[in-house]
């Protein structure tokens, strides 16, 4: 588990990009969109500079319902989130919560495990396809 309850990984392509193929990836294996946050958009409206910052939001009730029958609190950090950023120096990266995080956070009992496993491992998988050429 990550220590501050994030994974980071690297991305290959610019934000915008990231985040298209990420959401593409994750309607292909039967994820919803629920929503795209296009953080410095939101910036430049109010005359203020923000480099590239997207937030994606998406899931299935599928994943997500039996951590909120575990614990209803489970909720706050559902549906899924992945950020992507640029960074100072130019570098794109991609920043999700660690679903293992998630069930420590919240307490989850030993029944929500295969759910939680099963969110780890599809977004290890959705987040490295979407940053890797």
């Amino acid at each position: 588990m990550a220590e501050n309850g994030l994974i980071t990984i690297a991305s290959n392509f610019p934000v915008g990009e990231t985040l298209d193929r990420l959401a593409d990836l994750a309607t292909a294996k039967g994820l919803s969109i629920f929503a795209r946050v296009d953080h410095a958009a939101g910036a430049a409206k109010v005359g203020m500079a923000l480099r590239p910052t997207q937030l994606l939001i998406f899931g299935n009730p599928n994943g997500g319902t039996p951590l909120m029958q575990d614990r209803q609190s489970a909720g706050i950090d559902l549906p899924l989130k992945a950020l992507a950023f640029e960074d100072e120096s130019g570098r794109v990266w991609l920043t999700y919560d660690d679903p293992a995080w998630i069930s420590v956070r919240h307490g989850l009992g030993e029944a929500s495990r295969k759910a939680v496993d099963a969110i780890a491992a599809g977004m290890a998988g959705l987040t490295k396809a979407a940053t890797s050429r």
